[in-house]
């Protein structure tokens, strides 16, 4: 994507340094656009684990350079095994994490230490590659349900709401739930964005609305409980969201306040999409809501916002009584029943165990 006319990925081999990588850190976004080097193992799970980085496909690349970058100081056995590790546990949710740390350590176990530190970048650049393609794909298969709306509209802007960020912030580049939106955006499709804000963390009004706008996509920045009045008043025409896992039956986790999305349009019929790498998938969670692990973060991030003063210094304020305690389960589960379907790479299809496996006979 690009940043004023200037092409962009959220991870890329570090021009400068042999053996390291930069990220966008997306801790400084908006007000700040700053990359930083990633140059060891506890480079790269810090970023993870403090959302330097973040969305599911993203987090799996990064996870897979931070092995690479394990492997420069020690390729040996041991090593290897602790790096997954360390790497594993900066995010439970995101199942693209541990998908991307078992591609990598199966494909460099069956190789002796010597040949492993370049074999590890090779393999860490491939996924990386990967999801771009798997991206592009989702948005013009994506491209289609939006056309399929302004075809029912004609004349009429398209209105779609997405919740967090699931943009090429969230992947290596495109994005999951934006990719479709930027490609109808780029084919003359009149469209304008809905844009949660999406509690705590603000992903939504902090970086869905920041790339947006440098792509020149129209969007307006909403609370994170208006999309339900304005679906109930016809303003919202589909939903499409992202996800960090979903089940093999369809259930959808993603960030803390999709369910509440998706019961809103159910009640108001409007299709509920969510876009999805094939990696996202995990065939080995039935009863998502039962079953997939939670991240409870910090309480802080609840208890506490910031923003720049009038003077553009950054400035963080309380914003809930001294004293009150504070949850923050960083994701929901949408059950299958509530999900028109999903996009993915190879197609479209039901939220259903019988729908995925049709695309992804693996899952099951």
């Amino acid at each position: 994507m690009r940043i004023d006319g200037s092409p962009w990925r959220s991870i890329f081999p570090d021009p400068d340094t042999r053996g390291r990588v930069r990220i966008i850190d997306q801790t400084r976004l908006p007000w700040d656009f700053v990359t930083v080097p990633l140059a060891t193992l506890d480079d790269a799970a810090h970023a993870i684990r403090a959302m330097q980085v973040r969305g599911a496909p993203l987090i799996g690349a990064t996870a897979a350079y931070g092995l690479a970058l394990a492997m420069r100081a020690d390729a040996s056995d041991a090593a290897l095994a602790d790096a997954a590790a360390t790497l594993a546990a900066t995010r439970p949710t995101a199942v693209n994490l541990r998908w991307a740390l078992d591609r990598m350590t199966a494909a460099l176990r069956k190789l002796p230490p010597a040949a492993r530190v370049e074999a590890a970048w090779a393999e860490a650049g491939e996924i990386a590659e990967a999801d771009v393609a798997c991206n592009q794909a989702i948005g013009r298969h994506g491209l289609a349900l939006i056309a399929e709306a302004a075809r029912a509209h004609p004349g009429r802007t398209v209105n779609i709401l997405t919740h967090c960020n699931a943009g090429w912030l969230a992947t290596v580049d495109w994005g999951t739930a934006l990719a479709p939106i930027y490609m109808a955006h780029d084919s003359g499709i009149p469209l304008h964005v809905w844009v949660d804000e999406t509690r705590p963390r603000n992903q939504g009004a902090a970086l869905t609305a920041w790339e947006l706008g440098a792509h020149g996509v129209a969007h307006t920045v909403i609370a994170d409980n208006a999309g339900g009045h304005l679906m109930q008043h016809g303003q919202v025409d589909l939903v499409i969201v992202g996800a960090d896992r979903v089940s093999r039956t369809g259930d959808v986790a993603n960030k803390i306040g999709t369910y509440l999305k998706a019961l809103a349009a159910h009640d108001n019929a409007v299709p509920f999409w969510v876009a999805v790498p094939g990696s996202t998938i995990d065939p080995t969670i039935g009863d998502g809501v039962a079953e997939i692990p939670i991240e409870e973060r910090d309480g802080a991030e609840v208890a506490f916002l910031a923003g720049p003063d009038a003077e553009g210094a950054i400035r963080r304020i309380r914003v809930i009584p001294p004293g009150s305690a504070a949850a923050n389960p960083a994701f929901d589960v949408t059950p299958a029943r509530l999900v028109s379907g999903l996009v993915t790479e190879r197609g479209c299809c039901p939220a259903t165990a019988a729908g995925i496996a049709d695309l992804f006979p693996s899952s099951v």
